[in-house]
């Protein structure tokens, strides 16, 4: 005869508090010692079922850990996981390594390295009031003639400084409009720190010397990345767009 789960549990619930040579004189189909495990299972089982716990995984860390985690690492972009984990250690939170990248992760804080970057768009934004642009605009005169026209524009006032049209732009007229312009800069009092242009061949290495001189920095953009000279390239479009409409 098979005993299924429900007759051991009746019978362990019925017998077990019978005491061991009681259990020895009753007439069971089965030995005492075995109606004393049905017992010890049962209630190993029924513990097992009120500790488990209703949320799978790791237990989640404590509030005030993963407010303080995020703290730390607002207030110290440069600070990786295992940093803020370090500094964590010290005074006396105990939490593992792994929870303090799963915190981060779980609030959208990026890495250390991409949070500590800066992006492009951030530098425009910040160097606007110190930046220009430059770029040669190609344009045709009502007599058929090409004629290339030197601008430079000031990223925070969007003023434009024309130096100069030609239809031959060679290395020395290049290098004489960069001269003039920096004259013009502190004729005016204007302190510019960054200068971005692209890769044309039209802008001869001594036309950066004249600039850098006069404390400007060059910043040349990516190979087909007009993207990165925006201000000026969407002014170059707007005249380009304006002297082919009706």
């Amino acid at each position: 005869m098979r005993f299924d789960a429900t007759d051991r549990a009746f019978l362990a619930a019925l017998l077990h508090r019978l005491p061991r040579d009681v259990l020895r004189e009753v007439r069971l189909l089965v030995r005492p010692d075995t109606v004393l495990r049905w017992h010890r299972d049962q209630v190993t089982r029924r513990h097992a079922a009120r500790s488990r716990s209703k949320r799978p995984g790791r237990p989640r860390a404590v509030r005030s850990i993963r407010t303080l985690a995020l703290r730390l690492a607002r207030e110290n972009p440069s600070w990786g996981y295992r940093r803020i984990h370090g500094e964590l250690l010290v005074l006396g939170v105990k939490v593992a390594a792994s929870t303090v990248w799963e915190i981060l992760k779980e609030a959208g804080i990026d890495p250390a390295p991409e949070r500590a970057s800066s992006t492009w768009a951030d530098f425009l934004r910040s160097r606007a009031d110190a930046l220009l642009a430059c770029d040669f605009l190609e344009t045709v005169t009502l007599t058929g003639a090409r004629m290339y026209v030197l601008a430079v524009i000031e990223h925070g006032s969007r003023r434009v400084r024309i130096l100069g049209a030609t239809p031959h732009p060679t290395a020395v007229w290049t290098v004489q409009a960069a001269k003039n312009l920096v004259m013009d800069l502190e004729d005016a009092s204007y302190r510019a720190r960054f200068m971005i242009r692209d890769r044309d061949g039209k802008f001869p290495a001594l036309f950066d010397a004249v600039v850098t001189e006069s404390g400007i920095e060059i910043v040349r953009s990516g190979v087909r990345m007009p993207r990165m000279n925006s201000v000026m390239e969407r002014w170059v479009q707007t005249c380009e767009n304006s002297s082919t409409g009706p």
